[in-house]
């Protein structure tokens, strides 16, 4: 290979060399960071994906060599952003129906790790072991292959149950992250975390939880690690403007169609809106996990019986590009959850400077304070949720400072390139 006194000669712009010059130091610092490393992702890369997306491009830039990992593919429905196919060239799934593969794999099953986690759990978590063994396999085998010496389950659910066995009977040192609260991802946890060289919780309400469900079987090291955004993306290039008297109030909203996300509390806000006189129309970005075959309809048809249809919009899954169009067309973002274990939605709509509501619940606290950079307000309470809507309308300044407020508090601790900061200070201790 050339040396860079050679690559900075006449044939090489100055700009570059200082590139490839921040790039060594920047390996130098990760030194003990694995030559490459997988990432694991289950149904990647779906609607809801691009903050493990952005995460990605941040640790490239730090000098990481990252592998993409899933399970399979997401159903058509959710495939919708820009960079999907090119995710999913750079992707091996996992899941495969060799009954070869399988048969090899259920040779090498665990008895004897396994035994007391067997005994423990309900029988759910020995379908999960089965159904996991033959991706554990084909993990395993490309790590070796790529020379890959680490893996990290971004879920603690089925990817960190194929994680966990390619550690146990193959070798290969892995992490994981919690991302919700733990009744989401399933039984054996205890085994998921207690073979972890390392853990993340996305924040300080699950961390707290982690512990005191597992104690001992979580690891030593186990890292505050929020879900973050690309803030120089998601910016505005004008300054925000609330609405002027007269003209309609334009709500945006964006988020997984599921009745947990409130989508249809927002419906009943709106509705409750426009019967006081106000002019308020609202757009809803997402699709349900069935694209587009299940809640989507159940939405669809409470618009119709609101007679809402000219005044409520589902978008579908919409890529991130529009999703950044719409957050700055709109007046006010909302999500009404009933529970977010955190909020990307949440950050995107602040990084955006667009005032935000959201609901008390879950995380969001530690994201949203109240009256300061967003407003809080109870979940499943519609009347509430349009009186609040109904008072910012009307209050310009208001709009304005939690405008700037909200943009000050993810530039500054919820950016994407600060999870990538998190794994490489995980994967280096």
């Amino acid at each position: 290979m050339q040396s860079l006194a050679k690559l900075s000669g006449a044939t090489m712009p100055i700009p570059l060399t200082i590139l490839l010059l921040r790039k060594r130091r920047i390996l130098q610092n990760n030194s003990k960071v694995p030559e490459k490393i997988g990432i694991l992702i289950p149904q990647f890369p779906g609607q809801t994906h691009i903050f493990f997306w952005r995460e990605i491009l941040e640790l490239q830039n730090l000098g990481v060599n990252v592998t993409l990992f899933s399970t399979r593919m997401p159903p058509a429905g959710l495939i919708s952003h820009s960079w999907s196919d090119t995710a999913m060239r750079r992707t091996n799934y996992l899941v495969d129906m060799s009954v070869i593969n399988a048969a090899l794999a259920l040779l090498r099953f665990p008895w004897a790790v396994l035994k007391e986690d067997l005994r423990r759990e309900p029988r759910e978590f020995l379908k999960d072991i089965l159904l996991s063994l033959p991706a554990a396999r084909r993990l395993a085998r490309a790590c070796k292959k790529e020379g890959i010496t680490h893996v990290h389950a971004h879920s603690a659910r089925r990817a960190a149950t194929i994680a966990a066995l390619a550690k146990v009977i193959w070798g290969v040192d892995y992490s994981l992250t919690l991302h919700g609260p733990m009744s989401d991802y399933g039984p054996g946890q205890g085994f998921k975390w207690r073979h972890a060289r390392f853990g993340t919780v996305i924040t300080r309400k699950l961390r707290g939880e982690l512990r005191e469900a597992l104690g001992e079987d979580v690891p030593d090291q186990l890292y505050l690690q929020p879900m973050g955004v690309d803030t120089d993306e998601l910016a505005r290039n004008a300054p925000y403007l609330p609405p002027e008297a007269g003209e309609p109030l334009k709500l945006f909203s964006c988020g997984r169609l599921n009745v947990v996300k409130g989508h249809q509390d927002l419906m009943d806000a709106v509705k409750l809106l426009r019967d006081r006189g106000i002019d308020a129309r609202l757009e809803i970005a997402g699709q349900d996990d069935d694209g587009g075959a299940g809640y989507y309809a159940v939405l669809a048809q409470k618009i119709k019986d609101l007679n809402l249809e000219d005044h409520v919009t589902l978008l579908g899954a919409i890529g991130a590009d529009m999703v950044h169009q719409k957050l700055l067309d709109a007046h006010i973002f909302v999500l009404a959850s009933w529970h977010e274990p955190l909020g990307v939605a949440y950050m995107e709509a602040m990084s955006c400077a667009v005032p935000t509501v959201g609901t008390d619940a879950g995380g969001v606290p530690e994201l949203i304070e109240h009256g300061v950079n967003g407003i809080l307000v109870a979940p499943k309470a519609p009347e509430i949720l349009a009186d609040t809507i109904e008072n910012l309308a009307t209050d310009g300044e208001k709009l304005k400072a939690l405008s700037a407020a909200g943009r000050d508090t993810i530039v500054h601790g919820f950016s994407s390139r600060k999870g990538a900061e998190t794994l490489i200070e995980g994967l280096k201790a």
